[in-house]
């Protein structure tokens, strides 16, 4: 609603592009030239085809839900208020049957009551103060995240990568060993106590199944390399 500075829409541009939203509309921009902004990188054609319109009413005209987002701080909220997480949802969920509209203010006075007259909830972004603000582009970035962001995938179990097997361990071991048998870092007097821990110590890195052929090249080149000197 009634945005200034033009770099600020470049950035929303950008942040559409960035999370596959690719409408935008412009309710009495500021007169300074927008659609060149710089800072639309690779967003080009966002702005290009954004749209101007007169007042909000018109901008939301064919959208069955508005949402209209605030910083809140002292004003007196008339509309329903949620936070971002719980509002996203319901935004994805109106989308896939009817287009939605997200509405945001001007970076100087933000939503006015009239603006917020046309929407049927708000949503905010927390911040960690309430004398704190976002920029235009961040608003605009950090709400299309949260609508993008598969809710489900913090459920979902990490891929499961199988540990290596007790046979390469004991090679990756035996390996190991030799080299420090050959170092002289193992005391002759100690070995049998010392080899103990070198095998402990093996199990605690808790190697991947793809990792020990890695570990076995490393330890044999570094053998070979080694017995190659002494010669």
């Amino acid at each position: 609603m009634a945005p200034r500075n033009p770099l600020n829409i470049g950035a929303a541009a950008r942040a559409m592009r960035n999370f596959g939203v690719s409408r935008l509309r412009l309710v009495n921009p500021y007169e300074v030239a927008f659609r060149e902004a710089r800072s639309a990188v690779a967003s080009g054609e966002i702005l290009q085809s954004a749209e101007e319109f007169p007042g909000v009413a018109e901008a939301v005209a064919d959208c069955s839900l508005v949402v209209g987002t605030t910083a809140v701080g002292h004003r007196d909220m008339r509309h329903p208020l949620r936070q971002l997480e719980s509002g996203a949802g319901l935004i994805r969920a109106h989308l896939e049957s009817e287009p939605a509209a997200l509405l945001f203010g001007s970076e100087k006075f933000g939503l006015s009551n009239q603006d917020l007259s046309h929407c049927h909830w708000l949503m905010r972004i927390p911040l960690a103060g309430p004398k704190l603000s976002m920029n235009l582009g961040q608003a605009v970035a950090v709400c299309l995240y949260e609508l993008r962001r598969d809710p489900q995938a913090v459920r979902k179990e990490p891929e499961r990568v199988g540990r290596a097997a007790a046979e390469d361990m004991e090679r990756i071991t035996a390996l190991l060993l030799e080299l420090l048998r050959t170092s002289g870092y193992l005391n002759p007097v100690t070995a049998e106590s010392g080899e103990d821990k070198v095998r402990r110590l093996v199990r605690r890195l808790d190697i991947q199944a793809r990792d020990a052929p890695v570990w076995l090249g490393i330890l044999r080149q570094l053998a070979w390399k080694i017995s190659e000197k002494r010669e």
